[in-house]
């Protein structure tokens, strides 16, 4: 699908405009973070009782309802098709979003997922805030790993997440365009789990919607799948299919904004 214009009928014109030349590359995200390596010394957290148990408390007890708070008062969110997911919730899958507000892409796959629990693949810019980048691991960041003796240990962790059939989550975009009203471009590569583990596939696609009396917008959650790898076709063709079928759908969705808060325009060169 090639994407159009967003039509913004009545909805909040822009008031800040941002040049990019890379869509695949280019990164706005305000938060200015030296990264820490991660190699394989990183300890990504474990599948053992008393992890999981002071995960339980920190994830549940305590982050999950100051995210909804945020969500609801800031956003007044809502995630709509989330049904959709019922019927997978007794295994693994994972879901796709699009990336474009700082605070909020860390918290909505969890309400996505409810009841289950989901780990979130992420840029080890997440893991390393003074801190709390620790913490994150107990809300369930997946740092991308910096060598190949990482690799194997992300890997490991992968599959151990797995097998407890827990909700992963990844933003195949990989870069922060705040309150972006397409989806840009992305790769196939992160299709490769699904295509690996035979999980079912979902995505989510965030729009931000005009709210009367109020300067944030109202950001609605929809959810599409679920989409399965064709086993017909050799391993790459299967990633790709999978990819192009989301990325699809999520072009879909995001024709349902409103209002464009932040314009995105290619710089000439």
């Amino acid at each position: 699908m090639r994407q159009t214009d967003g039509i913004f009928d009545g909805g909040q014109m822009a008031d800040k405009v941002i040049y990019y030349t890379d869509e695949l590359n280019d990164e706005f995200s305000t938060m200015q973070i030296t990264p820490i390596p991660i190699d394989e010394h990183y300890d990504y957290g474990s599948g053992t009782f008393f992890w999981h148990l002071r995960r339980f408390f920190f994830y549940r007890i305590f982050a999950m309802p100051l995210a909804w708070l945020y969500l609801k008062l800031k956003y007044r969110h809502k995630i709509i098709n989330r049904d959709l997911i019922k019927p997978y919730q007794k295994g693994a899958f994972f879901i796709y979003g699009n990336h474009t507000n700082i605070l909020c892409d860390p918290l909505v796959p969890t309400f996505v997922s409810f009841p289950k629990g989901v780990f979130v693949v992420v840029h080890p810019n997440n893991v390393s805030i003074p801190h709390i980048g620790q913490k994150m691991r107990l809300l369930g960041a997946l740092p991308l790993p910096d060598n190949f003796a990482a690799a194997k240990n992300f890997m490991r962790t992968m599959d151990m997440r797995v097998k407890e059939k827990a909700s992963i989550c990844i933003y195949p975009e990989a870069h922060i365009w705040p309150f972006y009203t397409k989806i840009r471009p992305f790769a196939d590569t992160s299709f490769k789990y699904p295509v690996q583990y035979k999980t079912p596939v979902f995505c989510f696609t965030n729009v931000y919607q005009k709210r009367p009396f109020s300067k944030n917008p109202r950001m609605l959650t929809y959810v599409d799948g679920p989409f399965f790898a064709d086993e017909s076709l050799p391993p790459k063709e299967r990633r790709k299919a999978l990819r192009d079928a989301v990325y699809e759908k999520m072009c879909e969705r995001s024709l349902l904004n409103t209002v464009e808060l932040i314009k995105y325009v290619r710089k000439s060169v």
